[in-house]
């Protein structure tokens, strides 16, 4: 009698799930996911990746390639988490943390709860942070994660270095565009440079208020109309109006700024002069009188102001008169320098502007809720296409370019790791999605450096005395790094340059197709899947520097107790260097008999 092919499995028990696994080729851990590793809806042990922004929060599990959920901190209508300024009074700063605590709570509750429908006391939690997040922040963050989420433990690794290791790198230059400021950070061999470290305040909240701003200069808003039947018989340029500040509310601009602009192509020396003022029939367009010493970034700042007083819009709450042309020639002298300039500028840029004017429907003022339909907004192209003009205006030392902080950040670094550096830049950050961003950055870094100092008459002039010396040159500071002009290449162009050297051509656009904005995340990611990321605190060490001392008198009040251990949180600013990767082995010298022999001959 032939033996069934049960009776020749070997002796020992085995599961129907084992035998499964044992005759199939590839391990699925669900059907919905075509994966050889366990996914995380069934197990714990991958990783909670939290890369919290003033504005936008991305979260996920680790060993994923993208987040599971992007949402607005809060609310798309309401302001960022934090910003850059604190109150100076102290009753004034404790209510900021406690509504930041409690919007923070929100989020974190809405992360475990409605993102990633998981029990947080049984999930670790690595934190992206960015290398200057307020350490207030950071410490609301630890305690709330910690007290009422009762996660086992948190790890703070930088977004610079988790952007570096996302694209397969450990030595570059890492720019950070993100909402409240643009932070510049070498890492050499996983190491960050702290020192090395520049940042500025041009960043996406700053072009948001640009953007704001050019639109209550220049835009076009047709108001719906109050019948039907007037639609039809009024023409739209009878309609048109200025465009009311309560229509450019937050979720509009960010619309705007994220489907409609894009960055255009520098403009050349010769053509960047701006034309002489137009003449009386060519300005039909309201302007402000301009201050000769008001750049076009300058007007970032009243849009600013212009938010915190949406009720008023006018001469003296919105920080510069909305007046007719007419009344700006009769008061003001022809001949002053800053005349018109804004509409110089304007003119400027139509000249050499080709984009179209987009019509987008906006919800009209509460003031004219009683029309039909829906407003109308006309965005003109060149603000599309030259509203992010603001982030490559440098100069100022306190307001450096995207481009300037980049080569500022090089001249602190020694000089043998520029060229590895230079080579080897990384742009992450949501507002390097706008398109042609990357590849523009790249034309302002080579100017900056190529550019040749202003020479004027008075510098060009020979001598006025026989045997003195010719006056010096103008003084440009980016000079020494000139002979870096070939080996500048950005690892996620997405339209290198042709390369200049071999060592441009090796990195120019190699960088992984991941974009800009979940560079972090995925680093974080790729961090969780291989068990690292960072300085991790354990629940009981935080348990452990939260115990109050003991109480001498317990009808005492005086003494207080902080509120939470800031000793054990990372902080880069009184903390050594990370260890990083291992240096290269030196040769050892030659020892043995023959080799000094040979040495010798």
């Amino acid at each position: 009698m032939p033996v069934t092919p049960r009776r020749q499995v070997s002796g020992s028990a085995t599961t129907p799930q084992a035998a499964r696994i044992a005759n199939s080729q590839v391990l699925q851990a669900s059907p919905h996911y075509t994966t050889t590793r366990r996914h995380s809806l069934y197990g714990t042990e991958d990783r909670i990746i939290l890369d919290p922004g003033s504005r936008i929060w991305k979260v996920g599990f680790s060993g994923e390639g993208k987040p599971r959920d992007v949402f607005f901190a809060g609310g798309a209508n309401n302001p960022p988490l934090w910003s850059l300024n604190r109150a100076s009074v102290l009753s004034d700063r404790e209510e900021e943390d406690r509504l930041l605590d409690a919007r923070l709570q929100t989020c974190l509750r809405s992360v475990f709860h409605d993102s990633l429908l998981t029990d947080p006391k049984s999930r670790k939690v690595i934190v992206v942070e960015n290398p200057l997040l307020p350490l207030h922040v950071k410490d609301a963050i630890a305690r709330i994660l910690f007290n009422n989420l009762q996660v086992p433990s948190i790890s703070f690794a930088s977004s610079h270095l988790l952007s570096l290791v996302a694209a397969g790198r450990v030595t570059g230059l890492v720019l950070d565009c993100g909402n409240l400021e643009s932070t510049a950070l070498p890492i050499f061999s996983s190491r960050p440079l702290f020192p090395q470290l520049r940042t500025t305040p041009l960043a996406g909240s700053r072009l948001s208020h640009h953007l704001r701003a050019l639109l209550l200069l220049f835009g076009t808003y047709l108001p719906p109309p109050t019948s039907l039947s007037g639609m039809a018989n009024l023409p739209a340029a009878a309609r048109s109006t200025r465009v009311p500040l309560e229509v450019l509310s937050d979720p509009v601009i960010e619309e705007l700024k994220t489907r409609c602009c894009f960055v255009g192509d520098a403009l050349d020396n010769s053509d960047s002069h701006i034309p002489s003022p137009p003449t009386e029939a060519a300005m039909d367009v309201d302007i402000p009188p301009s201050d000769p010493a008001m750049s076009e970034s300058d007007f970032s700042h009243v849009s600013g102001d212009l938010q915190s007083n949406v009720s008023s819009q006018h001469a003296a709450s919105s920080g510069y008169s909305v007046v007719s042309h007419s009344q700006v020639t009769s008061n003001l002298d022809r001949s002053q320098p800053g005349e018109g300039h804004l509409e110089r500028l304007k003119q400027l840029y139509m000249k050499h502007s080709t984009a179209t004017d987009l019509h987008v429907p906006v919800d009209p003022p509460p003031a004219q809720q009683s029309g039909t339909g829906r407003g109308v907004l006309i965005v003109p192209g060149w603000i599309r296409e030259r509203a992010a003009e603001v982030l490559f205006e440098g100069g100022d030392v306190d307001e450096s370019s995207v481009a300037e902080v980049i080569l500022d950040s090089l001249l602190k670094v020694p000089v043998d790791l520029r060229k590895s550096l230079a080579s080897s830049i990384l742009v992450v950050g949501g507002t390097p999605m706008l398109p042609g961003f990357i590849p523009r950055l790249h034309v302002e870094l080579v100017r900056a450096i190529s550019q040749q100092p202003h020479s004027s008459a008075e510098s060009s002039r020979p001598p006025s005395r026989p045997g003195r010396k010719p006056r010096p040159s103008t003084y440009h500071r980016y000079s020494t790094l000139k002979p870096l002009i070939p080996y500048i290449a950005i690892l996620n162009n997405p339209a290198p340059p042709p390369p200049a050297s071999a060592r441009a051509n090796a990195n120019a656009g190699k960088a992984p197709a991941f974009t800009p904005a979940a560079l972090p995340w995925v680093g974080g990611s790729l961090a969780g899947a291989l068990k690292t990321g960072g300085t991790e605190i354990a629940r009981e060490k935080w348990d452990e520097a939260e115990v109050k001392p003991d109480e001498e008198d317990p009808m005492d009040l005086v003494v207080e107790i902080p509120k939470s251990p800031h000793s054990i949180l990372p902080d880069w600013t009184r903390s050594p260097l990370p260890t990083g990767a291992p240096m290269a082995t030196r040769l050892q010298p030659l020892s043995t008999p023959q080799s000094q022999a040979l040495v010798t001959a």
